[in-house]
C-alpha cells in the first residue's frame, strides 16, 4: 500500500515549517533542534516530499521549504534512508515534476539532482527516459519541470553522463535537447541550449557528431527576443572558440559582428557573457587577423563598458568619502593563504580590472561586486587585446582616451583612468611620449574629491611605476611618493588600500632610490598602523615587508628601527598562534629581519622562539590527526610553513648571530620532521631553513650520523 501520512504527525510537520520561517533567532534555533530530532524517524522524509508534492493547499513558501530540508537531509543521511523511503521520495518527484508552480516544478527539480549525485543515476534507471520522455509533453508546466531538473542534472554529472557507465544517455539525449531549440516557449529554448552548453567543454562525442547543426541551430537563435536565450547563444560561442575554432572560422566575420552587438546589449547579463568572446579570441592565434578590421569598432564598446553603473556606484558607496571610522565586516576579508618564500605562485587573475581594487589577494569591499562583471571583463578584454595589437590600438584609444581623462563627470573621467592602466602593459612602448603630460595629471586625479576616482588613479599610477623610476626623480617620482603617501592616510578605507598596493608596487620598481625618502616614508606607513581597520592592516603589512625587501640593509638604522619595530612587536604580541592574522604580519617581519640584520638583535629572541612553537605545535597536531583522524582536526599547515620562513629570513638577517638560538632550541629535530612532511610547500620551506642555518652556522654543522639521507646536524 501507498504510504500515507498520520494527520497528527502532518500538522506537527507544518507547524514546524511555519516557525522555521520566523525571523526570531530563538524559535529558529528550537526549529533546528527539533529537526535534528525528527531526522532520527525515517519516514520524517516522506511527510516532507509529502508536504511539497501533494499539499497543493498550503502556500508555496512552506511547500518548497519542506523540499529545501529534505534536499538537505539527501545530502547527508541519504545512505541511511530505508529502500521504501527513497522509492516514495524518487516516486513523488517523477510524479509532479510539472506541478503548475513554478517555485515548486524548481524545487522538485533541485531534489532530483541531489539524489542523483548520491550515485544514484546508475541505481534509477527509469530517470533520464522517464525525463526525456515528458519533454514531449504538452503540458507546459512537465515538459517546463522536466527541462529544469535536466538542465541540473546535465550542470552536476556531465562527465558521467558522456560515460560508458550509463550506456552513454547523451547519444539520445544530445539530438534530442537540439529538437527542443525552435521551442515556441522561450523558458525552453533557453533550457535547451543550456544544457547542450555542459558538453562543449568536455567535448562530448555525442555533441562532437552534431556539431554542425547544434552552430546552425544557435545562429538561428542570435537574434530571439529572449535575453535569457542570448545569454546562453554567447555563451556557446564562447566556449566553440575554445575548443572547435575551426568550425567558427568560415562564420567568424558574422560572429564578430553579432557579439559587438550583444556586448552593448541593454541586459547586462548578455552583454558579460558576449564581453567573454573577446578575451577568449585574443587567446587564439587567429586573433589579430579576425579582429583588425573592428578594432574601430570594438574599442569604444569596451572603453563604454569600463564605466561604473548607477547599481555599481550605489552598491560600493561611491558617493561615502568618509568611512575610516565604519567597522570593517569581518565576513568581507576573505581567507588569507601564505606564500612561501622559495614558491613562486603564479598569478592567475587578469591584471586589468584586479589590481584596481588592490593586489590579487583582494577583492571589492562589498560582496556584491566581488563577482566578475561587465566592468571587470571589458578592462580585462582590453588589457590582454593592447597585449595583441600593442601600437595598432592607439589609433583607436587615443582619440577617445584624452576626451575621457578630462572629463567633467567623474564616472567618465574614472574609466578613462581604468582605461589608461588597462593598456599599460601593452602598449607601454608607444604611451612613452604621452607619459609626460599624463602621469602629473593623474597625480593630479589622487586628489580628487570622488574616492573612486582617487583609487582608480592609485592603481593606474601603480602600472606606470617602472616609467616614473626611470626618469628624473623631481619631477616624477617625488611628487608621486608624495601624493600616494597622503593616500595611504586617506578618510576612504578602499582609496587607503589602493594606495598601500600602488605604493608597494612603487617600492619594488624604485627600490634603493627610496632610500632618501626612508624616514617620511616610515612615519607615513606606521601612521597607518593607528589609522587603518583589519582589512587594510593585512595590506599595510605587505607594503611594510616590500619596502624591506627593496632597500634591503639601508633600513638598519637606529632611527629607522625605533620608528618600525615597536607596532610591528605589539601587533605580534596580540596575535594569537591560531590567527590567521600571523601569515601576512610573519611574512612581513620575515623581510623586516633579513633586511635590519644585526639591528634586528634585541627583538630575535621571542620571534625564534614563537616560530619554533608554532612548528612544533603543528607538527604535534598533525601526529595526533594521523593516528586519530576521528578526533583531532587537520592542521593548518601554512602556520608551520610561515614559520619555517620567517626562521630563514632571521638565519639570513643575523647570519652567525643565529647560532645561540639554534644551539638552544630542538630546531634541528624539527627541520628533520619537517623535510618528511607529504606537503611539498613545508618540504621546501624545511630544505631552504637547512640551507640558510648552514650558511648562518657552517662551523657548528657536521655529517649527520643519526640519518644517512640529511646532510647536515648541528654539532653539539
Amino acid at each position: 500500500m501507498e504510504w500515507q501520512p498520520d494527520e497528527q504527525g502532518l500538522q506537527q510537520v507544518l507547524h514546524l515549517l511555519k516557525d522555521s520561517q520566523s525571523p526570531n533567532t530563538a524559535a529558529q534555533r528550537a526549529v533546528q533542534q527539533k529537526l535534528e530530532q525528527l531526522n532520527q524517524f525515517p519516514d520524517f522524509n516522506n511527510y516532507l516530499i509529502f508536504v511539497l508534492t501533494r499539499l497543493k493547499t498550503e502556500d508555496e513558501p512552506t511547500r518548497s521549504l519542506s523540499g529545501l530540508i529534505l534536499k538537505n537531509n539527501v545530502k547527508v543521511h541519504y545512505q541511511n534512508f530505508p529502500p521504501a523511503v527513497a522509492h516514495f521520495i524518487k516516486q513523488e518527484c517523477l510524479n509532479n515534476i510539472g506541478d503548475p508552480s513554478p517555485l515548486i516544478r524548481a524545487t522538485i527539480g533541485i531534489l532530483i539532482t541531489t539524489i542523483s549525485t548520491k550515485g544514484e543515476l546508475q541505481t534509477w534507471p527509469e530517470l533520464l527516459p522517464h525525463l526525456c520522455n515528458m519533454l514531449d509533453s504538452e503540458d507546459y508546466n512537465i515538459c517546463e519541470g522536466s527541462f529544469g531538473a535536466l538542465q541540473k542534472i546535465c550542470e552536476d554529472s556531465s562527465e558521467l553522463l558522456d560515460s560508458d557507465a550509463l550506456n552513454r544517455p547523451l547519444n539520445i539525449m544530445i539530438p534530442k535537447f537540439l529538437q527542443f531549440f525552435k521551442h515556441c516557449s522561450p523558458k525552453i529554448r533557453s533550457h535547451a541550449i543550456a544544457c547542450v552548453n555542459q558538453f562543449i567543454i568536455g567535448r562530448a562525442q555525442a555533441l562532437m557528431d552534431n556539431i554542425d547543426t547544434f552552430i546552425e541551430s544557435l545562429f538561428a537563435l542570435a537574434a530571439d527576443e529572449e535575453s535569457e536565450v542570448r545569454k546562453n547563444v554567447c555563451r556557446a560561442l564562447v566556449m566553440l572558440l575554445e575548443v572547435r575554432v575551426d568550425r567558427l572560422i568560415p562564420h567568424m566575420r558574422s560572429i564578430v559582428e553579432y557579439m559587438l552587438q550583444r556586448s552593448q546589449d541593454p541586459d547586462e547579463n548578455v552583454a558579460l557573457e558576449a564581453c567573454e568572446f573577446w578575451l577568449t579570441l585574443a587567446e587564439q592565434p587567429i586573433c589579430k587577423d579576425v579582429l583588425s578590421g573592428h578594432l574601430a569598432q570594438l574599442v569604444p564598446v569596451l572603453v563604454n563598458g569600463m564605466k561604473y553603473s548607477e547599481i555599481d556606484i550605489i552598491l560600493l558607496k561611491g558617493d561615502v568619502e568618509e568611512d575610516e571610522a565604519v567597522p570593517d565586516n569581518e565576513q568581507d576579508i576573505k581567507p588569507r593563504f601564505h606564500k612561501s618564500r622559495t614558491v613562486t605562485l603564479r598569478h592567475e587573475g587578469t591584471e586589468g580590472e584586479e589590481g584596481e581594487e588592490s593586489d590579487e589577494d583582494d577583492d571589492d569591499d562589498d560582496d556584491s561586486l566581488s563577482d566578475w562583471n561587465l566592468r571587470k571583463c571589458s578592462a580585462a578584454a582590453l588589457d590582454v587585446l593592447a597585449n595583441v595589437f600593442r601600437d595598432e590600438l592607439l589609433p583607436h584609444l587615443l582619440p577617445v582616451l584624452k576626451e575621457l581623462l578630462f572629463h567633467p563627470d567623474w564616472i567618465v573621467k574614472e574609466s578613462g583612468i581604468l582605461v589608461l592602466g588597462a593598456i599599460a602593459e601593452g602598449c607601454m612602448q608607444d604611451m612613452v611620449p604621452y607619459l609626460p603630460e599624463l602621469i602629473p595629471h593623474l597625480i593630479q586625479c589622487l586628489c580628487d574629491k570622488k574616492a573612486l576616482v582617487r583609487s582608480i588613479a592609485c592603481w593606474t599610477l601603480s602600472r606606470y611605476a617602472h616609467w616614473v623610476v626611470s626618469q628624473p626623480p623631481d619631477p616624477y617620482l617625488k611628487p608621486l611618493m608624495t601624493e600616494l603617501l597622503k593616500r595611504i592616510l586617506d578618510s576612504n578605507k578602499r582609496v587607503q588600500e589602493a594606495a598601500c598596493s600602488a605604493f608597494a608596487t612603487l617600492e619594488e620598481e624604485a627600490c634603493t632610490e627610496l632610500v632618501p625618502y626612508l624616514s617620511f616614508i616610515l612615519d607615513t606607513l606606521v601612521f597607518a598602523f593607528s589609522k587603518y581597520q583589519h582589512k587594510n592592516l593585512l595590506i599595510l603589512y605587505d607594503a611594510i615587508g616590500t619596502l624591506a625587501d627593496s632597500v634591503g640593509h639601508h633600513l638598519n638604522q637606529p632611527e629607522y628601527i625605533q620608528k618600525l619595530m615597536p607596532p610591528l612587536i605589539q601587533k605580534w604580541n596580540e596575535l594569537k598562534d591560531e590567527d590567521k592574522d600571523l601569515f601576512p604580519l610573519l611574512e612581513c617581519l620575515s623581510s623586516v629581519a633579513t633586511a635590519l640584520q644585526s639591528g634586528f638583535l634585541p627583538y630575535c629572541e621571542p620571534v625564534y622562539q614563537r616560530c619554533v612553537t608554532l612548528v612544533q605545535k603543528n607538527l604535534a597536531q598533525a601526529m595526533m590527526y594521523n593516528q586519530h583522524p576521528d578526533q583531532y582536526e587537520a592542521p593548518d599547515k601554512d602556520f608551520m610553513i610561515v614559520a619555517l620562513d620567517l626562521l630563514s629570513g632571521l638565519a639570513e638577517g643575523l647570519g652567525a648571530h643565529v647560532e645561540q638560538l639554534v644551539t638552544r632550541s630542538n630546531i634541528m629535530t624539527l627541520i628533520f620532521q619537517c623535510m618528511q612532511d607529504t606537503m611539498p610547500e613545508v618540504r621546501q620551506s624545511s630544505f631552504a631553513l637547512l640551507g640558510d642555518l648552514t650558511k648562518a652556522c657552517f662551523l657548528h654543522v657536521k655529517p649527520c650520523i643519526v640519518c644517512h639521507w640529511c646532510p647536515f646536524t648541528l654539532s653539539s
